[in-house]
């Protein structure tokens, strides 16, 4: 299935891996993660990108070529040799000193055409060194470009190559600013349909839209979507190296379940062959009768289908084997490895999780990441409940005196309304009861249970960022609590 898993897999940074056809901006994308250009970078509307690319931190900027970085035991790449020259000759690390890439290691691919001829001239096979990424990456990324939303039949080739990764793939529409609101609803409608004939999973896969590069947007009417979608996907990137501890156990139980497997598939097969006449003709009613051995193996050890390989890989893989050679079950080997997942992860896990609470939690830093964090370009920043937070004024002032005509005609006593009156207002704005019990209880600053004019107007107010498609803050920043409340309530708080 795989060879033997080596420090260098255990050791190295998460990686991403970005797949998607030419020109829909992959590389252009790493340019816009790193804020700088890498060694053997190339970009252009034609197919440019030819060679597999491995950006990582290096305390130089340099590349290496593919034949020295197979044979490199600090990397994780040795065992990519077998694919051969052709595919050597196209594959190349970029190394650089970028503070993004302390953190992770993104792959760039070559862009993806369609049509045979591409996939013959390559000279070596793309989708199993597709797959070969897949098993060992920790995202994947596939973009897709607003003008191009066709799945050509290498690209369907190399996301059905994904299978049995669904959890590690993601999906950006990139290029989104260059169609209006309109189109891009349109856009994002097809593009749903066209993966889902491809990617056979019953859950919805993560889309985010955007424009990933660093140019001014051509149309800014979805300027707020983009901002909250790159946001999502920048927090999705940064949490990769918190969770590849939990990612590296994943696979290596996997492996050990299918190791387990193949065992008892190959001790059956060795079992069932005579051991003088009529060996050929066995084996090729054992081939034939796979299916039907894999149903009672999993009736007999009480194994799930999902663990078992490929029917027809297996039958091709079987046809150049000479079935006495293989081993019989030896029954103290399957025994650890059941002790092994039974004890000895679990304990792996408590170590982890220990670790990850002493240590603080990691995050990828620097190029793009870091200028999406705080001051005013930040996601969200002076909308919604943080509007007017670096305003003296109190914010909702511009609005009072509106709000003030509607607080004296709910018949004030001595400057205040009650709950019952506040709500026949309150509920003309349709929210939810939870939702109005939530702002309630915010406007309501001295807790008495009931409102005065500054707490109607407070009410009011979030209420309007409640409508407006903002989330309410959990306690009331100070910048809105009303000035007349002010004192008091921050040295109570």
């Amino acid at each position: 299935h795989s060879p033997a898993l080596e420090e260098a897999d255990f050791e190295n940074k998460p990686m991403v891996l970005l797949v998607g056809q030419y020109s829909t901006g992959k590389t252009t994308f790493i340019r816009y993660l790193l804020e700088q250009d890498f060694p053997g970078m190339r970009i252009g509307p034609e197919p440019t990108t030819d060679s597999f690319i491995a950006v990582m931190y290096g305390e130089t900027e340099g590349n290496v070529p593919g034949n020295a970085l197979v044979v490199d035991p600090k990397k994780p790449f040795r065992k990519l040799g077998r694919f051969g020259n052709a595919f050597l000759n196209r594959f190349m690390c970029s190394q650089l000193p970028n503070e993004v890439l302390k953190s992770i290691s993104i792959i760039d691919s070559p862009g993806i055409l369609s049509g045979e001829k591409q996939r013959i001239s390559r000279g070596y096979d793309f989708c199993q060194v597709l797959q070969w990424f897949a098993e060992r990456v920790d995202r994947i990324i596939l973009l897709f470009d607003a003008h191009k939303l066709d799945i050509s039949d290498e690209f369907s080739e190399a996301i059905k190559s994904f299978r049995g990764q669904d959890d590690k793939i993601r999906v950006v529409l990139n290029k989104a600013d260059q169609v209006d609101t309109q189109q891009l609803m349109r856009v994002y409608g097809a593009l749903m349909w066209s993966l889902g004939k491809v990617i056979d999973t019953p859950e919805v896969l993560r889309v985010y839209i955007g424009s990933f590069w660093a140019h001014p947007l051509r149309n800014t009417d979805n300027r707020r979507l983009f901002e909250a979608e790159a946001q999502d996907l920048f927090k999705d990137i940064q949490s990769l190296p918190q969770k590849a501890a939990v990612r590296k156990l994943n696979d290596l139980i996997k492996r050990a379940r299918l190791a387990k497997v193949h065992a008892y598939i190959i001790s059956y097969l060795k079992k069932e062959m005579p051991s003088v006449f009529g060996k050929e003709n066995k084996k090729k009613e054992l081939i034939n009768k796979l299916p039907e051995i894999y149903i009672q193996l999993q009736r007999e050890y009480h194994i799930s289908a999902g663990d078992f390989p490929e029917v027809k890989k297996m039958q091709e893989q079987l046809e150049n084997c000479d079935f006495t050679k293989f081993h019989s079950l030896k029954p103290k080997l399957i025994e650890a490895v059941d002790n092994m997942l039974a004890n000895k992860i679990a304990s792996l896990m408590n170590l982890i999780r220990q670790e990850e609470s002493n240590m603080p939690t990691e995050m990828v830093h620097g190029g793009a990441f870091d200028g999406t964090m705080a001051g005013p370009f930040g996601h969200g920043y002076g909308e919604g409940a943080k509007e007017g937070a670096d305003e003296e004024e109190w914010v909702v002032a511009k609005d009072k005196p509106a709000y003030d005509e509607i607080f004296y005609t709910l018949s004030p006593i001595n400057g205040k309304i009650s709950g019952i009156s506040a709500k026949k207002e309150m509920v003309t704005s349709k929210l939810p009861n939870s939702v109005l019990g939530k702002i309630w209880k915010l406007a309501d600053c001295d807790g008495d249970g009931m409102l005065d004019d500054e707490e109607f107007a407070l009410a009011k107010h979030l209420i309007k960022i409640k409508l407006d498609g903002y989330e309410l803050p959990g306690t009331l920043p100070s910048h809105l609590v009303p000035p007349s409340h002010r004192k008091p309530f921050q040295t109570a708080e």
